[in-house]
């Protein structure tokens, strides 16, 4: 709980550069990630326009099996949408069908406003 929170702070106060330290030390001293973490991860990554860590972030969420959830994939498609990555907002889009993820209305808002952008 203590390292999501503090992963979060570091967004509310616009920093990219802590969370990743922040997870390595996760990493260091065995703490679990969960669904809260990555999803502040990338909430990082959406306010810092920083699409490509968002990718890699969520592929480590996938491959540490933390499930993904409506939130996560919001993040990320906005992610991508906030830099015109289009193509990559719209690949989130359509693994959270395959997922069976629910959308909502951030969902398509963010997938609609990469595709204006793009």
């Amino acid at each position: 709980i203590t390292f999501n929170a503090a992963i979060s702070a570091c967004e509310k106060g616009g920093e990219w550069e802590r969370p990743l330290q922040l997870l390595s030390m996760m990493v260091r001293d065995k703490v679990k990630s969960n669904t809260i973490t990555f999803s502040a991860l990338l909430s990082v990554c959406e306010h810092g326009a920083e699409w490509e860590r968002a990718l890699q972030f969520f592929g480590e969420m996938l491959q540490s099996k933390v499930e993904a959830n409506t939130i996560t994939f919001n993040r990320a498609i906005s992610a991508c949408e906030k830099c015109g990555e289009w193509e990559n907002a719209l690949l989130f889009f359509s693994l959270a069908t395959h997922r069976k993820v629910q959308y909502d209305a951030i969902t398509f808002n963010a997938a609609i406003s990469a595709c204006e952008k793009g």
